[in-house]
C-alpha cells in the first residue's frame, strides 16, 4: 500500500499559519508599545481630537509662563461666574502663545494636553471631584523671554514683518514677533473676528509670518551662493575676484547693485561684506547647478522643518540647464526662491553652531500647580546642514558684513556679532523687503536673531538696527 505525505503537509500548514499569526502578533504589540511610547500623546492632543476638550469639565485650563515667570496666559472667572482665558500682554505674544477662544493656536495648542492634565496629589483631586470642582491644570512654562519679546515688539512698531530669536546651542525659541497682530483675549477677538477671516482683508493678522510668512530672500541668500562656491572651490574660494561697475551686464541682462553703487575691485570676502549682486550673478553663473540644488534641499528648502508650531515650506526652484536669467536672479536671492522667517533663523542657528542644526521648541517644561515639575524637555539635534569648517568660513564672511560691510549698525557695539544684511525686491514699484540674520557674540554664540521688515528699503538701515535692539538686551543685561 502507497504511503501518503498528507498528515506531514497538513502539520507545515498549520506551522506555517501559526508562525504567521504569531508574527502578526508581535507586529500589532510592537506597534502598540510604539504608538504608546510616540504617538498617543500627539494623538491625544490633535486638534481634531474633540475629547480632549471634554478634560475642561472637571480640569481648570493651566497657565502658561514666560521663561523669566511672567504670566502669558491664565484662565480667571468673570462676573458672570464663568471661565476667561486672559492673555495679559495682549497682542504682544499673540502668534506664538496663541488663542483658544476661536480654535486652538500657538503654545495653546502645542500645550493643550498638559493644559488639560492635572498632577495635583490624589487626595486634592478625590476631594475637587467630590466637591464639584475643577482641579487645576498643569501650568505650561516656555522658552520665551518676556523682555526680549517685548523689545522686539516695540521695535519692529507698526511695520510690517516678524522677529525671530533663538539660542543656536540648545534650539530655545527665545522671542517670535509677527505684525500686524491681534489681541487674543476673547472679548477683544470676538469682536473682530469676522473681519479678520475675511478674504477682501489683505493685513492678514491672524498669519504667523515669522513661520508662515514666504519672503524672496534677497541678499541673505547669498550665505547659500557663497557655501556652493566654497564646496566647488576648496581651495582659493575667498579670493574669486570681480570688479563692479554697479551694474553687472551678460547677455541682454543686467544686475544692478543696490542703489547702483559702486564697489569696484574685491574679493568673494568683500563681495559678500558690501552685499554686491554683481559679484554674486557673476559667481552663480560659474556653479554646479545640480550641486546647487542638493545644497538647498540639504538647508531645508523644499522639505519639512523640524519645527512643531504650523510653518510654510521654503521653496527653491533652478535645476541644471537653468537658463542665464534664472541663475543670475536665484544667486542673489531672487526669482522664484521664497524663505520663511524661522528657516532663515534655522540656518543661521546651524552656522552659529558649528554646522548643527539643535531641533527649536518652545516648551521648556510643565509643572503642576503646586510648581513641581511634571515634565521636562531636552534640547535635541535635529540634522548637521553643513560640516564645522563650512560653519567657521561662512560666520568669518558674516562677521566681515560687521566689520566692514553693510552690518554698520552692530559695528560699535560692545560684543563681537556676526550677520547678513538683505534687501529683496518683490513687485515693481514697490520698496524692498528688509533682511537681517545673525548671531552674537561671534565667538561664542548665545542668540541668533533674525528680522523681515515688509517695504523696509535697505536690510542695513531698516532690519540690523532692531537686532541690535535685541542683541543689547539680552547680552548687556
Amino acid at each position: 500500500m502507497k504511503k501518503t505525505n498528507a498528515p506531514h503537509q497538513e502539520n507545515k500548514n498549520i506551522m506555517l499559519l501559526t508562525y504567521v499569526v504569531l508574527a502578526l502578533f508581535l507586529g500589532m504589540m510592537g506597534y502598540f508599545g510604539y504608538f504608546l511610547q510616540v504617538k498617543s500623546e500627539d494623538v491625544i492632543n490633535s486638534s481634531y481630537n474633540a475629547r480632549l476638550d471634554r478634560f475642561s469639565d472637571r480640569i481648570l485650563r493651566g497657565r502658561i509662563f514666560s521663561s523669566d515667570g511672567l504670566v502669558l496666559a491664565e484662565t480667571q472667572n468673570n462676573a458672570l461666574g464663568g471661565e476667561v482665558r486672559v492673555y495679559p500682554f495682549a497682542n504682544a505674544f499673540s502668534h506664538v502663545v496663541g488663542y483658544t477662544s476661536k480654535g486652538k493656536t500657538g503654545v495653546e495648542s502645542l500645550g493643550n494636553f498638559y493644559l488639560l492634565s492635572s498632577h495635583v496629589n490624589l487626595f486634592e483631586q478625590i476631594w475637587d471631584q467630590f466637591s464639584g470642582q475643577k482641579s487645576p491644570g498643569d501650568d505650561v512654562i516656555t522658552t520665551l523671554d518676556a523682555r526680549l519679546q517685548m523689545t522686539a515688539y516695540e521695535e519692529l512698531g507698526d511695520r510690517k514683518g516678524a522677529v525671530v530669536c533663538l539660542e543656536p546651542g540648545t534650539g530655545k525659541l527665545l522671542a517670535m514677533v509677527s505684525k500686524p497682530d491681534y489681541d487674543p483675549n476673547p472679548a477683544s477677538l470676538d469682536a473682530v473676528w469676522e473681519t479678520l477671516i475675511q478674504e477682501e482683508n489683505d493685513q492678514a493678522q491672524l498669519l504667523n509670518r515669522a513661520t508662515q510668512g514666504l519672503y524672496p530672500p534677497g541678499s541673505v541668500f547669498k550665505i547659500v551662493t557663497a557655501l556652493e562656491a566654497m564646496r566647488e572651490n576648496t581651495t582659493g574660494w575667498k579670493e574669486i575676484p570681480f570688479d563692479c561697475s554697479g551694474v553687472y551686464a551678460v547677455e541682454d541682462y543686467s544686475i544692478k547693485c543696490y542703489h547702483n553703487n559702486v564697489h569696484g575691485l574685491q574679493n568673494l570676502e568683500l563681495s559678500f561684506a558690501n552685499s554686491c549682486n554683481g559679484a554674486f550673478a557673476s559667481l552663480g553663473l560659474s556653479l554646479d547647478l545640480a550641486s546647487m540644488e542638493e545644497l538647498a534641499f540639504q538647508l531645508l528648502f523644499n522639505t519639512e522643518l523640524p519645527l512643531a508650531l504650523p510653518y510654510a515650506k521654503s521653496t527653491y526652484s533652478m535645476k541644471a540647464g537653468a537658463d542665464t536669467w534664472e541663475i543670475l536672479q536665484t544667486s542673489i536671492g531672487q526669482g522664484m526662491t521664497q524663505v520663511t522667517p524661522i528657516h532663515m533663523a534655522m540656518m543661521t542657528a546651524a552656522i552659529a553652531n558649528g554646522g548643527i542644526l539643535m531641533k527649536p521648541y518652545v516648551i521648556e517644561r510643565v509643572n503642576n500647580a503646586a510648581g513641581e515639575e511634571v515634565k521636562k524637555f531636552l534640547p535635541s539635534s535635529a540634522k548637521s546642514l553643513m560640516t564645522a569648517q563650512e560653519a567657521g568660513q561662512l560666520g568669518d564672511l558674516m562677521r566681515q558684513v560687521v566689520i566692514t560691510g553693510t552690518g554698520s549698525a552692530l559695528r560699535d557695539a560692545p560684543y563681537s556679532s556676526a550677520g547678513k544684511t538683505g534687501s529683496a525686491e518683490f513687485e515693481t514699484g514697490k520698496e524692498t523687503h528688509a533682511w537681517f540674520t545673525g548671531y552674537a557674540p561671534a565667538e561664542e554664540p548665545k542668540i541668533v536673531v533674525t528680522v523681515i521688515v515688509e517695504e523696509g528699503g535697505s536690510g542695513g538701515q531698516a532690519a540690523a538696527p532692531v537686532a541690535r535692539k535685541l542683541f543689547d538686551q539680552y547680552l548687556l543685561r
